[in-house]
Formats: C-alpha cells, structure tokens, sequence
C-alpha cells in the first residue's frame, strides 16, 4: 500500500481561504533553513512570519510542496519559496484564529551535503607530500 499523501498542504489552502474570504489576513510562521528562500534579515530564532495577503503578495502559488509568491520588503520585490514541510501555522492576524502544524524534524530535508565517499578516502589516506625549503 502506498503511503498517505499528507493533508497539511490542503489544509493550508483551506485557512487561506477561509481567511480571504472573511475579510481576514492571512499569516504563515514558517521554520527558515537553507531550504527556505526568504529575506534572511526578516528572520528571527529560525521564525519568519509572513503576510499571505491578496494585497501584499503576487502570484501566489499554494502547492502541495511549495508555497512561493513575490513580495515587497522594505520597498525591494523579493521571491518568496517556503517548503510545505516548513509551514509552522497559519492564522488569521485579526483574532489568531487558525491552525498550528507539529514540526517534525526528520520531515525537514537539510540542504546540508552529504560527506562524499571521496572526501573521505583523501581525509583517511596518509599525505604522501613532503614540505620543501
């Protein structure tokens, strides 16, 4: 049987919705990593929060991986890419009201390389050099 496809992605779109369509502003906490393309001077503790508004972003896209739009901060157009993986809640600014998603670490795919086995055989060899004056 193949694995469940999860339903956070859905349920991130349904918030946003639901959101947009009382009149509310709808707001993401999102986990920042390496993974996640966002105005790094924005971020505090690994946090960003970020203002999902028909307003305040362009050419939203709610997939079932990705989160990405285009957004001004401080004047400057950036592009915003958020894992779903990454989304810690989304609410609405006005009362709160909206959901929190458990953060799982191991759901987090860290872009951090991998020690290739060739690094590892010249790390473990011993240096055949000789230092010449």
């Amino acid at each position: 049987m193949s694995e469940i496809p999860s339903n956070k992605p859905y349920l991130i779109r349904a918030l946003h919705q639901w959101c947009s369509d009382n009149g509310f502003t709808p707001f993401m906490a999102v986990f920042v990593d390496s993974t996640v393309e966002v105005p790094m001077e924005f971020v505090k503790k690994d946090e960003i929060v970020l203002n999902l508004s028909t307003e305040a972003c362009h050419q939203l896209q709610l997939e079932n991986d990705y989160i990405s739009f285009q957004a001004r901060f401080g004047g400057v157009p950036r592009k915003i890419l958020v894992p779903v993986t990454h989304v810690l809640a989304i609410y609405a600014r006005e009362n709160g009201q909206g959901m929190s998603f458990p953060f799982d670490p191991s759901e987090v795919k860290n872009a951090v390389p991998e020690k290739s086995e060739l690094s590892e055989t010249i790390s473990t060899k011993p240096s055949f050099l000789k230092i010449v004056k």
